[in-house]
Formats: C-alpha cells, sequence, structure tokens
C-alpha cells in the first residue's frame, strides 16, 4: 500500500527561517493595507461585526427592544425643551459641551440627539451570544465612529466655535485653517519650533545629575549623584517600560521623582533603553530581561551594594519585566549566573500588571487576527515604529487627544502650550519585532505570567515564588493598566503588598509630586499570606488621602532599609560619561 505524502506547507515559519514567497506575498499585501486600516486588522474587526450582525439578526426580541428604544430615543431628540441647560457645565464628561451656549436652541438639541445615539449604540451593542471580546470591540468602535459625528467637531454645528469667528472676525478660523495646513504637510511654524525647543534632554528635563555607569547592546545605566551626606545603604534600581524614554521619571526638576528620590537619601540607579533599528528585529523577551534587568542588578551589585540588597522598581511593562525577573531569581534553582546579582529587598510595581486577562481598552488591539497583521507590519521593517504605537494610545484616547484638540486646534486656531510631559509623550521609541510578537502573544493572548507558564531560561516561572514585600501603584483612570488588573497580583502572590491607589492616569497619576493640586490616593497594605478582598471592596473601605503619594512610598522604602550611611563616592573609572547618557537620544524618522 503506498503511503500518501504530506504537501508540504505552503507558508514557512518567518519568525525562525527563511519566508516562503507566498508568505512574502502576504505580508506584503497586509503592510500596504495597514496604512489605510491604521494598523487594525479589517479581519478582526470585520470579524466583530460580523459577530453582533448575526446574532441581532436571529434575535428578533432584541431588535423590538432597540427598535422600541429608538423610538422613545427620537421622540426625546425632537423635543425642543429637552437638552436645557440643566446638565450643562463642569459636572458634564465630555470638556466639548461644556459651554453654556450648548444650552441654546438648535445647538441643546444637536447635543441632546448626540448624547441619545450615545445611548442607543451603548445598548444596541449588547447582543446576547457574542463573544466578550467582539462584544467589547463592537462597543469601542461604534463609540469612536460616534466621536467623529459629534456636532462639536464641526463648525456649522458647534455655537462655540461660531462665536468664536464671529468675534474674531473669522481670523481665528484662518489660523486653524494655517494650523491644519501645517500639520498635514509636516512643515513646522517658527511658533511650532520654537514649543518643540522648549523641553530639550539634557536641558530642560532629564538633568538630575548623575553618570552612565554601565552599557551594553540593549541599555545604558545611570546612577544619580547622591544629593544628602547619608543615604540608605540598598539603592533603588529603576527599570522603565521600553516603549517609552526613561526620562518621564526626571521630567522637569519640580515633578522629577529621581530627583525626589535622591533628596530624601536614596541612592538611584535608572536603566536607559536603546532605540532599536532594524539590526536589532531578533532580540526577545529573555534578551529584555538578560540584558535588560539581570545586568543591571550585576552593575549595581559591582559597584558596592551587595551586601544590602537592591530596592527595584518598574514602571509599565518595566514593572512587568521586573515581576517575571523576580520570579525567575525567586524559584529553586533561580537563573544562571544568580551568584552575580545582589539581592531584592523589595519590589515595586507602578501601573504594572502581572494579570492579563482583563487589560482594558488596550486588549481590544489583541486578538490572533491582530498580532497577525502586525507581524506583517513589523517584519519588513524590523520593528514597530514609535509613530504607530503612539496612535494607538492617541486612539484610545480620541476624544481628548484628537477631537478636543483638533477643535481647538482647527477651528478656533489655538495651539495647544507644551509641557513636559506632552514633550516626553512626542519623544516616541521604536520595538524590534520578534520582542514585540513575543509579549503580546505571552501576556496578551496567553496570559502566561499569571498561569506560572511563562519561562524564562526554559523553566517556568511563578509569581507565587515572590517572598519580599511589594509596593504598588495602581491609577484610576487608567486605560493602559486598569487598576483592577494591576490589583490582581493579590491573587497570584501571597507576599506582604501594600496597594495604592491615585488619582489620574496611566502617566499623570504617577507623575504626581508632592505640591500638585487635586492629588489624592488611597492606600492599604495585605499582610503576608493575609485574605483576599476585592477590588471594590478595597476601594470603598479604604480612606482617601490628600496630596502626593510619593511620600508615603519614601516611608515605606526607608522601613525597609538599613540605618542611613555615608554616601559612597563613585570611583572615577566607572563613569563612561555624564547622564543623560546617548541612548536617550537616539531618535527616528518614522
Amino acid at each position: 500500500m503506498t503511503q500518501r505524502k504530506t504537501p508540504p506547507a505552503a507558508h514557512a515559519d518567518t519568525s525562525h527561517g527563511r519566508e516562503s514567497p507566498t508568505a512574502r506575498l502576504d505580508r506584503l499585501t497586509h503592510a500596504a493595507a495597514a496604512p489605510l486600516t491604521g494598523g487594525l486588522s479589517p479581519v478582526s474587526l470585520a470579524l466583530a461585526m460580523a459577530d453582533w450582525a448575526w446574532h441581532l439578526g436571529v434575535s428578533p426580541g432584541r431588535q423590538l427592544e432597540l427598535a422600541a428604544l429608538a423610538a422613545q430615543l427620537t421622540r426625546d431628540s425632537l423635543d425642543p425643551r429637552a437638552g436645557g441647560a440643566d446638565d450643562i457645565g463642569p459636572a458634564d464628561d465630555d470638556p466639548r459641551f461644556r459651554h453654556e451656549a450648548w444650552a441654546n436652541w438648535p445647538f441643546s438639541q444637536l447635543r441632546n440627539g448626540f448624547r441619545n445615539a450615545e445611548t442607543f449604540w451603548q445598548e444596541a451593542t449588547r447582543v446576547p451570544g457574542m463573544t466578550a471580546h467582539h462584544a467589547d470591540m463592537t462597543r469601542f468602535f461604534a463609540r469612536q465612529w460616534l466621536g467623529v459625528m459629534a456636532p462639536a467637531n464641526w463648525l456649522a454645528t458647534n455655537p462655540v466655535v461660531l462665536h468664536d469667528v464671529a468675534d474674531s472676525g473669522g481670523a481665528h478660523l484662518l489660523k486653524g485653517a494655517q494650523n491644519w495646513l501645517h500639520d498635514v504637510s509636516g512643515l513646522q511654524t517658527p511658533e511650532d519650533q520654537a514649543q518643540a525647543q522648549r523641553f530639550v534632554v539634557g536641558r530642560d528635563v532629564a538633568i538630575t545629575p548623575g553618570k552612565v555607569v554601565f552599557r551594553n547592546h540593549l541599555i545604558e545605566l545611570i546612577r544619580y549623584d547622591a544629593q544628602t551626606k547619608k543615604v540608605h545603604p540598598e539603592p533603588v534600581l529603576i527599570i522603565p517600560s521600553w516603549i517609552m524614554k526613561y526620562y518621564i521619571l526626571d521630567l522637569s526638576p519640580h515633578n522629577s521623582m529621581v530627583s525626589y528620590l535622591v533628596a530624601q537619601g536614596h541612592t538611584v540607579y535608572m536603566l536607559s533603553w536603546r532605540n532599536p533599528d532594524a539590526t536589532d528585529r531578533n532580540l526577545t523577551m529573555d534578551d529584555y530581561l538578560r540584558l535588560g534587568v539581570f545586568d543591571a542588578l550585576r552593575a549595581v551589585g559591582e559597584l558596592g551594594t551587595r551586601p544590602h540588597g537592591v530596592h527595584a522598581m518598574g514602571y509599565c511593562l518595566g514593572g512587568t519585566l521586573l515581576a517575571i525577573a523576580a520570579a525567575a531569581l525567586a524559584r529553586a534553582g533561580g537563573v544562571a549566573n544568580a551568584k552575580d546579582l545582589p539581592a531584592l529587598k523589595s519590589l515595586t510595581l507602578l501601573a504594572a500588571q502581572t494579570d492579563f486577562s482583563e487589560p482594558g481598552e488596550l486588549g481590544l488591539f489583541i486578538d490572533e487576527s491582530q498580532v497577525g497583521f502586525l507581524d506583517n507590519i513589523t517584519q519588513g521593517k524590523g520593528y514597530l515604529t514609535g509613530e504607530q504605537m503612539a496612535g494607538s494610545f492617541q486612539f484610545l484616547h480620541s476624544r481628548d487627544l484628537v477631537w478636543t484638540r483638533r477643535m481647538r486646534e482647527y477651528l478656533m486656531g489655538e495651539r495647544e502650550q507644551a509641557n513636559d510631559l506632552m514633550a516626553w509623550n512626542a519623544d516616541t521609541t521604536r520595538m524590534p519585532a520578534r520582542m514585540h510578537h513575543e509579549y503580546l502573544t505571552s501576556l496578551y493572548l496567553h496570559n502566561a505570567l499569571a498561569t506560572s507558564s511563562y519561562r524564562v531560561e526554559g523553566r517556568a516561572v511563578s509569581l507565587g515564588d515572590i517572598r519580599v514585600p511589594v509596593f504598588m501603584v495602581g491609577t484610576q483612570r487608567d486605560h493602559i493598566s486598569p487598576w483592577p488588573s494591576v490589583y490582581k497580583l493579590h491573587h497570584l502572590c501571597d507576599a506582604e503588598i501594600t496597594f495604592v491607589l491615585t488619582s489620574g492616569g496611566h502617566n499623570a497619576g504617577i507623575i504626581s509630586e508632592p505640591g500638585h493640586a487635586h492629588r489624592s490616593y488611597q492606600m492599604a497594605t495585605r499582610s503576608a499570606h493575609g485574605a483576599w478582598i476585592e477590588h471594590e471592596q478595597w476601594a470603598a473601605q479604604t480612606p482617601q488621602r490628600e496630596g502626593s503619594w510619593w511620600p508615603a512610598w519614601h516611608q515605606w522604602l526607608a522601613r525597609h532599609s538599613g540605618r542611613k550611611l555615608a554616601a559612597p563616592r563613585l570611583p572615577a573609572k566607572a563613569a563612561l560619561g555624564n547622564a543623560p547618557g546617548s541612548y536617550v537620544m537616539q531618535r527616528y524618522r518614522d
């Protein structure tokens, strides 16, 4: 009997081997389509729409409910008495509609009709039987489309803009048209150029004095000069996310976390990640762990801190990477060459997820189809551009970061005045193709870290092995690392955990220096092996505190530190250059 041969695979695995001609054709086709779809997989979105349409199509009862709701909301929208001044003002959730001019007819009805359309589609996207991911996607994109059509975005239907046109004699509208033209063409006005020069790295931001004390292919390690005669013997090693320039934690002197810590008597080390190029396409998550966290720890230990241990802090994905490193170090057998590494004295995780089962709205962009589409985009270049990442984050906050801003800049001629945080946000970074694929699939798709199946050096790690005290911070309005998701570490780790919930978003909630107005936080400690409390209950029972959470963190670090010693001097031969180093200066025109 003749054995049937298995036909060869049509597509080769391009992550490690060579790319077949057909795979190349598919990749080039998808990459060519990416600019037309904003980098979003059209298949992923089509599947979500089909899921909604099919389930709605076979649910006549649900159709009747929505028809009745549509009729009711239409009557309300046409009622001239609706949408008056009662709900106009600061309490309005949408800043575009807070002006008192929206209380006047016919704009009050336009606003009321828009609100009713939001209400309808919020309900219409809830159809029983849909997958949770598709339901979330449908709801999100319906909201995005409504955001495009909002009456505040258009000259003829925005009373605030119309009044401004009349008061300025059209001058502001003309200035807005010039702003639009410069943005489309990419040509900067003298005003734009002056704005770009307000926050120069090394001159206006990232100016805390320090030295680069270690450098490899992936990181520079900065040690900051002591600002006090005595310091705690355990240094603070900061691991920022590699999808951002490190100096968000060293902005202007008044809101620099690094400057604050050294002023309190802490020796601070900071990783500055290299901005990758096409030659880095095959860097992996293991490379980021080995060349980033472990090499930095080793360098800190070699500068004399080995007997005392290290307070390690990670922000965003840097915190996720640090949690992986801490779990790997804590497991039986640890990691290779662990004897060269100083011990971790404590762990601080800022807006860092370890359980990605509910990653918030960022998870809307991550499924198998979307990851495959992104792989096709990044494989040719070897990296994901900073522009693409920035566009995704803007999409999550389109109302505030896109439409409200463009209304003021293009219809009213008001250029937004830059600040240090905005300047940092525009200083984008890239991500190597292979590492980007690995962290999306391992963490977001498979949730490997939370299920103790994430592998380091070929062996799985478990967050349950971590025994050092943990300080965690979540922010109330975080769309990237929602605080209930951050809080889930309580489920995965039995160590003592001090959890802080602070006002603000993913960045502004972390950069919350003392003296910043309108800041508050909640803080409570769960003892090691303590009882589980749901996040809603935690928020309800934990008292509110006014002000910045930074002093509370400093006090926590001090309690877990030894008695202060004379600040050690850095040997001259250890200094490779002055802070902020060279890697932070790497920029590309993506």
